[in-house]
Parts: C-alpha cells; sequence; structure tokens
C-alpha cells in the first residue's frame, strides 16, 4: 500500500498532533499521527537514499546523456559540448531567491569563466516559460535548461527527496564529456566563483 491510498483510507479520522516538516528549506506545519508519522518519514527516507544512491556519479565518468529544451524552446544535446568545457549548474526553482542569487552570480562572473573555454548551463524543473521569464527579468547572459520530467536531475542524482525538484549541485564536464568536478549543496552566492577557480586549477593539471 502507498503512502498516498493509506492516507486515503483515512480520511475522516481525526488526527491531533502535530509535526513540524521540512519542505524545501523551510518548516510548514501538518496534521499527523500514529501510521501516517510513519510511512511518511519512510517515504522521506525512501527518496532520499533512493534519489541519490541510484545515480551516484563519480569524477572521471562520463557525463550522462542529456536532451532538454532551453528558455528559447531550442533543443540541447550534451553531446553538442564535445570538445568543449561545459558547467552543469542544478538548482531547485527559478526565480526564488537563492537560485536568483546563483544565477545572477553566474551572470556577473560569466566573462571570467568564458576567458576559460567553458560554457554554464543551468538545469531545473522549471517549465520553458517560467525560465524564459527568469532569464529576462534578471538579464541573464547563459542558457536555462528546463527539465520538467526531471530526466536529467535524477540521471546526475540532483533530485530532492518527495518533491520535484533538484538539489543545488554543480558539475564541471571536460571537452571529453567526463564529469571532472561535482560540488554538492553549493553556496548561490560562492558558486560561480569557485567554478572559475576550480576550472583554472582542472585546465593546469591538464596541462601538466
Amino acid at each position: 500500500m502507498t503512502v498516498q491510498e493509506y492516507l486515503q483510507q483515512k480520511n475522516g479520522e481525526s488526527c491531533s498532533c502535530e509535526k513540524q516538516v521540512l519542505y524545501v528549506g523551510e518548516k510548514y506545519n501538518r496534521g499527523v499521527c500514529g501510521m501516517e508519522r510513519i510511512l511518511m518519514m519512510a517515504a522521506l527516507l525512501s527518496g532520499f537514499f533512493g534519489s541519490g544512491l541510484a545515480s551516484e556519479l563519480k569524477l572521471g565518468d562520463p557525463a550522462p546523456g542529456l536532451k532538454l529544451k532551453t528558455d528559447e524552446g531550442a533543443s540541447f544535446d550534451i553531446q553538442s559540448r564535445k570538445g568543449q568545457w561545459t558547467v552543469l549548474y542544478f538548482y531547485p526553482k527559478a526565480d526564488t531567491p537563492g537560485c536568483t542569487k546563483q544565477a545572477c552570480a553566474f551572470r556577473d562572473n560569466i566573462s571570467q569563466i568564458r576567458k576559460l573555454g567553458a560554457e554554464i548551463f543551468g538545469v531545473s524543473a522549471d517549465g520553458v516559460d517560467a525560465l524564459k521569464k527568469f532569464r529576462k527579468n534578471h538579464n541573464l547572459n547563459f542558457t536555462l535548461l528546463a527539465d520538467p520530467g526531471l530526466d536529467a536531475i535524477k540521471a546526475y542524482g540532483t533530485k530532492m527527496p518527495v518533491v520535484s525538484m533538484s538539489k543545488r549541485w554543480t558539475f564541471i564536464i571536460d571537452p571529453e564529456l567526463r564529469i571532472r568536478a561535482i560540488e554538492r549543496d553549493v553556496d548561490p552566492v560562492l558558486d560561480a566563483k569557485r567554478v572559475a577557480e576550480k576550472l583554472q586549477q582542472l585546465q593546469s593539471q591538464s596541462r601538466r
């Protein structure tokens, strides 16, 4: 029996206890009791361990295939990046405070990153229209990729537990389309600067 089926059976029954649930970084109150609490915790743990470990990527692994729509509605295939450095940064939701800070930091540091021969692509579960608006609102000078089906988010192992959003992870992919850096739970303000520093380090190592 799924969590949803059990809760549907329990409709009409009263619950007197209250549980604090962590939801995308914010706490909210939801009335639950008894078996509902156990089932909800099981679902959280299942999502946490299942989504992450099933697609755990390691340094040196080939970058998973990625075919998505851009904020302009054009098709994007990661294979088109062969021969060039690529930065894929995954974020939870367009036009939210942390994601806006992160995007604007990449916008403001993009010249430094492009001098290193790399291009930035932001990936989220938002649709094309939301990304188009996000890019326009903040004058973003790089491409945003729409992944409402969570295909890339799952392939790169960045899906949040339970909710259909991505964690804030950043990947650096080399010209051979291999993963060269994985930064988990990044600081949205500092991510762009750290990406530039990491790119410089990786390229220096590859020239030795």
